[in-house]
């Protein structure tokens, strides 16, 4: 399910770039490209131009559907602790009153440089 999804979303974020670099901006896009003659006999002067409009809006919200989806599912099924100190930390019991012994010799540091 997840790779179908995964799929699925890049077919989509390919024809949201394609919709994109179609759209007539300022430097005129790549509308001209693919024939804006014929784009504009068929939608019109300015049908062209909301219809990739609404078309850039809808594989926007699709696209960004899918990426909630897809991380939703790719969560980790069980929850681990949060390290393995703590892990550590709670299988070890300490018994009060333990042997808790003293070193017996202790250094002695006379002052003097080697």
């Amino acid at each position: 399910m997840q790779t179908f999804l995964i799929i699925i979303h890049t077919i989509v974020s390919v024809l949201l770039v394609a919709v994109i670099l179609m759209q007539a901006s300022q430097g005129g896009g790549l509308s001209g490209t693919f024939g804006s003659s014929a784009t504009s006999a068929l939608l019109g002067g300015r049908g062209a131009g909301t219809f990739l409009s609404k078309l850039t809006t809808y594989l926007a919200v699709i696209f960004l559907g899918l990426a909630v989806v897809i991380s939703l599912i790719s969560l980790p099924s069980s929850v681990e602790p949060d390290s393995i100190l703590k892990q550590e930390a709670e299988n070890q019991s300490i018994i009060p009153g333990a042997d808790l012994s003293l070193p017996t010799s202790v250094p002695i540091d006379d002052g003097s440089v080697e």
